[in-house]
């Protein structure tokens, strides 16, 4: 598997040195503790339904419309009557 560009830097060597010190491994560490986001807040879930609902009722607009339901019509009627 491939590893990140931190882990290498942070991975210990043979001779058992870190390529850029401890002090770079601890703030791996630290930087960890802060990455606990880990999904959507209410509040994005919230702007997330209404943004979905806003765009439900423009589709739904467009697609019953006159123009989109005759061409929806036609398009059908030709399918259905297509030879085989």
């Amino acid at each position: 598997m491939w590893k990140t560009l931190w882990h290498r830097l942070c991975e210990s060597r043979a001779d058992g040195r870190r390529p850029l010190g401890g002090r770079l491994a601890g703030l791996r560490g630290r930087l960890a503790g802060l990455r606990t986001d880990k999904g959507m807040t209410t509040s994005e879930y919230a702007v997330g339904t209404i943004a979905a609902c806003g765009f439900a009722a423009v589709l739904y607009k467009v697609v019953t419309s006159d123009a989109v339901s005759k061409g929806l019509q036609a398009l059908i009627g030709k399918a259905l009557d297509a030879q085989f």
